[in-house]
């Protein structure tokens, strides 16, 4: 197969980028787009030119580093991270445009790379419990209902990409808050922290830069791991009610 891919390079987060052509020859259908985006380096080195700089780490659709747009979508046409993309999801001849993630709070470090620092700032904000590690307790020392423990881990399947942010048009990381919030907070380990969890986690995201959610759906549709909205609207009943007794006094975040 063969395509046309139009690059963004930039050489640094302070300098302005441009779109490059460059031609992907002889790429196997079964190929992934990161194998394609190597193949196409090795032909530039080849050639005495600077390959093109894209993130990724396990290539497994596990650590979402990947963090590419791909004709305007987030990782991409389908449902998953851009490692678990095949090329033959293309069109023999087709014309493909390469972009980072477009989000304020992800500045570029280089053509296709991004800085999600942003994301671990607001994990450190509240993404954690205060319950006392050590030996692991008995499996039915702390009884949690099913349906309680499934939504949890519907939640903790959030693998922090940021493609939530990069798919709204606020570049809003609700969805990714809203999830890692829920995972801890459903759970009776993760109460104790709940409202101050939430309204830290929420604030931090807004001083960081992302935007507020407009129920646009972007970010529920990129997903590669099918997190659902809904954990957005649970969110936001959080934060009113801490926020609503945090200013009346009866708590302190």
């Amino acid at each position: 197969m063969n395509f046309t891919l139009r690059v963004w390079r930039q050489d640094g987060p302070t300098t302005s980028g441009r779109f490059e052509e460059y031609p992907a020859k002889n790429i196997p259908d079964e190929a992934s787009f990161l194998e394609m985006l190597d193949i196409v380096n090795e032909e530039l080195e080849k050639a005495g030119k600077e390959s093109v700089q894209f993130d990724h780490d396990c290539r497994e659709g596990i650590c979402g580093m990947c963090s590419l747009t791909i004709n305007g979508v987030p990782h991409g046409p389908g449902r998953g991270t851009t490692c678990q993309l095949y090329m033959r999801k293309f069109q023999d001849g087709d014309v493909i445009t390469i972009e980072p993630f477009r989000v304020g709070a992800f500045p570029i470090l280089r053509d296709l790379a991004v800085n999600r620092t942003a994301l671990d700032k607001v994990i450190q904000a509240g993404g954690f419990i205060t319950a006392r590690t050590g030996s692991a307790p008995d499996a039915n020392s702390v009884p949690i209902p099913k349906v309680i423990a499934d939504e949890s881990m519907d939640a903790a399947a959030c693998i922090g990409c940021g493609a939530c942010a990069a798919a709204c048009p606020n570049s809003s990381a609700m969805l990714f808050v809203s999830a890692k919030a829920a995972h801890l907070g459903l759970l009776p380990q993760g109460k104790p922290e709940s409202e101050r969890r939430t309204v830290r986690m929420v604030r931090t995201m807004d001083d960081l830069g992302f935007g507020n959610c407009s129920n646009y759906y972007a970010c529920e549709a990129v997903c590669p791991a099918g997190i659902s909205a809904s954990f957005i609207a649970r969110l936001n009943r959080q934060y009113t009610s801490a926020a609503a007794r945090e200013a009346v006094g009866a708590t302190t975040i």
